[in-house]
């Protein structure tokens, strides 16, 4: 059966697939990343986390992977198959594309940001399938975005596009990692809502799932932190429907498990910010984790149907980089 792999790799754990033709996943596992053994190391593990699911589809299915798909965290040089860097795993310069066709002994590898590939998976088959615009934005530990225009997610000159996390939205405010000062990942992610309500409420392990319930509850408390929070996130999003016009906004993450909880105001929050704009659909993701590992073999699929994969050539990439 023809099939590819889809490998989703993240600080803490990877997700894998095989994926049919049909985008029908035929196998799936996962494994612990192992960030804590060091950079070096953990490209051995998703190396060899790789040759595991090409094994496991030939002895299966009787043939091997057609190709393969890898999402990853931080920043990308998906063109050049390089991961160029990410805080949480401690690379830079990585040439994964080409050490994964290697091991794979010559399959075609597509490499893809984390998440611009689950903003693959939500536009074509998850939240956003029929809209020919849309912006995925998950909120977890940080805020990132996907512009989907026409099926396609637009990486941008330098694979930088969609990091709406570092918008400045309170300026003056909390410093961030990026350099900058009240950017929006430091005011309505996960990480900073958990952080806000552990100090309101005086609970230091309190985080942003405590806070949902107890707005959900009544605690004044709680509903300040959480429409601070808000409206950080609407006056973010504001600024980037009026550089996209997206037809649909779809939101994920932690913070989106919270469903009404967040949508309504934030709905409410949204239109009372907006003059001249157009709103768009504001809904939740609706892949969930799986997402990054369904995009990954959406890029995998797309890599055949280019018909521009040229294994010996990444093959030779490897062999140059090792030597």
């Amino acid at each position: 059966m023809k099939h590819v792999i889809a490998l989703d790799v993240g600080g803490t754990g990877m997700k894998a697939a095989l994926v049919g033709a049909d985008g029908a996943l035929l196998h799936e596992a996962r494994r612990a990343t192992g960030r804590e053994r060091g950079p070096e190391a953990v490209v051995e593990t998703i190396t060899a986390f790789a040759a595991d699911l090409r094994a496991y589809g030939e002895e299966r299915y009787g043939e091997s992977a057609s190709a393969a798909g890898v999402a990853v965290p931080g920043i990308v040089d998906a063109e050049n198959g390089i991961a160029v860097y990410a805080a949480n795993l401690g690379w830079r310069d990585v040439p994964m594309r080409a050490l994964l066709s290697e091991r794979l002994r010559g399959v075609p590898v597509a490499l893809g940001h984390d998440v611009r590939t689950g903003g693959l998976a939500e536009g074509r088959i998850g939240a956003g399938k029929g809209a020919d615009r849309f912006l995925f934005v998950p909120l977890g530990t940080g805020i990132a975005g996907a512009i989907g225009i026409n099926g396609v997610i637009e990486s941008g000159a330098h694979g930088y596009a969609g990091e709406i996390g570092h918008i400045v939205v309170r300026p003056g405010g909390i410093p961030c990692g990026c350099g900058q000062r009240g950017c929006l990942e430091r005011l309505a992610s996960a990480s900073a809502v958990s952080a806000a309500w552990a100090a309101a409420s005086g609970d230091p392990d309190a985080d942003a799932a405590d806070c949902a319930k107890a707005v959900a509850s009544g605690d004044p408390r709680a509903r300040a932190v959480w429409l601070d929070a808000i409206g950080a996130l609407a006056d973010g999003l504001v600024t980037a429907l009026t550089l996209l016009d997206p037809r649909t906004l779809i939101i994920g993450g932690g913070l989106a498990e919270a469903g009404e909880t967040l949508f309504t105001p934030l709905r409410a929050a949204v239109a009372e910010r907006v003059t001249f704009q157009k709103l768009p659909l504001i809904v939740p993701a609706a892949l969930g984790d799986t997402a990054g590992c369904l995009g990954a073999g959406l890029l995998a699929w797309d890599l055949l149907a280019t018909d521009t994969a040229d294994p010996t050539h990444a093959t030779e990439e490897a062999t140059e980089v090792s030597a």
